[in-house]
């Protein structure tokens, strides 16, 4: 998990719309899950953020696990939609990892902990909040399992278990990319995907033109 962030100061609620003061709320509780987790997260911490009581906040959003779900779809539909725009078709597959990590990048800017949202390992196991989770990692594997598999093909191997390990190494590779990144706010997503096609090319994952290096 990210490293908890003091509480936001209250934003009060008089005379707030009904929809703005919703927002509130969700940017609130993504901050609070995202930071310090499902299971430590605190609903009168979210509704201390927000200026309200713990009272009117289950009346707007419900449950610890209703509103947990209520922040995780905008989060994960973001992601989604920048994946899948990065990895559109057009000829050019060798650059679609830096394409996707600025995607990332670029989604999460401006909430950055929402990162640690989706990817809670605090979820309560057999749980709708876990189930949902758990669909939207599902997809961004499968997403994941294409990329590799074609970027492989371009680097000549259509080896099916070369593609599998590539996935875990790229899961694993963005996850420590965006903890690192989240570490460091001054970091623009521009800056970061700059940075990531610099140590692509110095560990020879990516030629100078930014294409995978062959052996």
């Amino acid at each position: 998990m990210a490293t908890p962030s003091a509480p936001s100061s209250k934003a009060g609620t008089k005379g707030v719309p009904r929809e703005h003061r919703r927002r509130q709320m969700l940017e609130a509780a993504t901050e609070e899950f995202g930071t310090r987790g499902y299971a430590a997260a605190s609903l009168p911490a979210i509704a201390a953020r927000v200026g309200v009581t713990k009272t009117l906040l289950h009346q707007y959003l419900g449950t610890k696990e209703e509103l947990y779900v209520a922040c995780l779809a905008p989060v994960g539909d973001r992601l989604l939609d920048a994946i899948r725009t990065a990895m559109a078709p057009d000829g050019t597959a060798t650059h679609t990892p830096l394409r996707v990590l600025h995607g990332i990048f670029a989604a999460l800017e401006g909430q950055r902990e929402a990162w640690f949202v989706l990817y809670d390992t605090t979820l309560p196991a057999g749980g709708e909040a876990a189930r949902r989770a758990s669909e939207y990692r599902a997809v961004i594997d499968g997403l994941a399992a294409g990329g590799t598999a074609d970027l492989l093909r371009t680097a000549g191997s259509t080896d099916p278990l070369d593609a599998d390990a590539l996935k875990y190494v790229w899961r694993d590779l963005v996850a420590t990319l965006v903890r690192w990144w989240v570490k460091h706010p001054e970091q623009s997503p521009e800056a970061m995907t700059r940075r990531c096609a610099r140590l692509f090319a110095a560990a020879g994952l990516l030629s100078p033109e930014g294409g995978p290096s062959r052996p």
